[in-house]
């Protein structure tokens, strides 16, 4: 049985209008998955882009400032509440978690606690999806654009320990190495080694806070990273898909338990809890 998919998007993610929350319930079921968390996207930071990276994203394009920065809309919680009970109803047998994922709680208290008032989510993700450079706030690929590639992926590395020391609210670290997936074709091939002292140190910080981190499948896998949480104490798995339409749920599952597996991690008691050590 594969693990349960527990980094999912639908058409209530902002960004992900081929969601379609139905469809992926019915491809969970297809695929034999105990369980899957709609984790949608919540963020409130505004974030500086060039234009022309968005021309094959409308949905995006639409939302740019006059400052060319993408402004998130806002999260309609009981909407995605509703949605998520009617497909409780039409799936019974598949567990469906609720959920949301952060961007960069610890800049944005105080929305977080006014949406977490609004209804109970089982699953909340923690994300850095944004780095602070030059007054603005930029998503990875900007920052490569402009920056040595080390440089940007060790600003990134130093801000998580902050993010998790300072927003308790999340439970689940989600893509530790999200920089790592915009990684310029053009720089020399990213060696894990080269980052490790800052990787132990977010992952330690994460071990001693007793949270989770996730194995994402959307990017690179690197067992290299789940060795270092074995070290450094970290005590739970996850996986996610970071799936934003039906078939990509559960993308590379099977592959993803194998490398937890041979790194220490074993399924938990339930077929929808985090592997534990």
């Amino acid at each position: 049985m594969l693990p349960t998919d527990g980094h999912v998007h639908s058409e209530w993610s902002w960004d992900a209008p081929h969601g379609a929350m139905e469809e992926t319930c019915a491809q969970a079921v297809a695929l034999g998955l105990p369980a899957i968390a709609f984790t949608e996207h919540v963020d409130h930071t505004k974030w500086t882009v060039e234009p022309a990276e968005l021309d094959p994203f409308p949905h995006l394009k639409k939302l740019l400032d006059a400052d060319d920065r993408v402004v998130p809309p806002r999260f309609d919680a009981l909407g995605y509440l509703e949605s998520l009970d009617r497909c409780r109803h039409r799936f019974p047998d598949l567990r469906i978690i609720s959920g949301v994922e952060l961007g960069e709680p610890h800049r944005h208290r105080d929305q977080v606690a006014r949406l977490l008032a609004v209804g109970e989510f089982e699953r909340i993700l923690g994300s850095l999806h944004t780095i602070p450079w030059a007054d603005k706030a930029s998503e990875p690929p900007f920052h490569f654009r402009h920056r040595p590639p080390g440089e940007v992926l060790r600003d990134y590395l130093a801000e998580l320990p902050t993010m998790i020391t300072t927003a308790a609210e999340f439970g689940v670290l989600a893509h530790i190495d999200y920089a790592v997936r915009y990684w310029p074709a053009d720089a020399e091939p990213f060696d894990p080694y080269a980052f490790e002292d800052e990787f132990r140190h977010a992952l330690r910080t994460l071990a001693d806070s007793g949270r989770v981190l996730e194995v994402n499948t959307r990017g690179p896998r690197n067992p290299d990273i789940v060795r270092w949480w074995y070290d450094e104490g970290g005590q739970a798995v996850g996986f996610g898909s970071d799936a934003h339409q039906p078939t990509g749920l559960a993308f590379e599952f099977a592959e993803a338990a194998a490398m937890v597996e041979a790194q220490g991690f074993r399924p938990g008691r339930h077929p929808y809890e985090f592997w534990v050590r």
